[in-house]
């Protein structure tokens, strides 16, 4: 199975949210001394659409980072079987690329400022997202992590996987990211 939607429309809204948000949090975040915090700060409560879905970063660690997701009887897709969404899964796995693809950036860019350091956060959008869809999504809590593949002065390439509580690998996906 495969899920694909047009890149110029996922990037263009991805690309809309992340600005709003920075225009509008930026002098909050700024605030902030760490940039951990002010990461988890905008994906865990500024993002609409990832307070809707639940999703909380577990890590930040650029080598490992994490996202969870508990089960809600709103994400399930299948209502005989109570599986997650595909839509949510899809949505999950390309959030966590781009968290993958940011910290990368992030972490190649360490001598820059917090400001700065964020205000590349706003650059960030998906060019292109492969979704395999692995098992069902049955679980009660879903862990997403990622890896970067290669990045490159505009684009960085990631791998990410849905595991549930119990391990199982749901679905795996690898998505494109513009970084600059």
């Amino acid at each position: 199975m495969h899920e694909s939607a047009p890149a110029s429309n996922r990037a263009v809204a991805w690309i809309s949210v992340l600005l709003a948000c920075m225009l509008f949090f930026m002098e909050e975040l700024l605030q902030l001394d760490d940039v951990q915090q002010a990461i988890k700060l905008l994906f865990n409560e500024k993002i609409p659409y990832n307070r809707q879905l639940g999703l909380r970063i577990g890590s930040l660690d650029p080598r490992n980072p994490t996202l969870e997701i508990e089960m809600r009887e709103t994400l399930v897709g299948n209502i005989v079987h109570k599986t997650l969404h595909g839509g949510v899964t899809a949505a999950v796995l390309d959030v966590t690329g781009g968290l993958v693809a940011f910290l990368n950036v992030m972490e190649k860019l360490g001598d820059l400022s917090n400001q700065e350091r964020l205000a590349r956060f706003a650059k960030l959008g998906t060019i292109d997202l492969r979704v395999d869809y692995l098992r069902p999504g049955r679980g009660k809590r879903f862990t997403a992590t990622g890896y970067i593949l290669r990045t490159g002065n505009k684009v960085a390439v990631t791998r990410m996987e849905l595991h549930n509580e119990l391990d199982t690998l749901i679905a795996v996906g690898t998505g494109a990211y513009t970084v600059s």
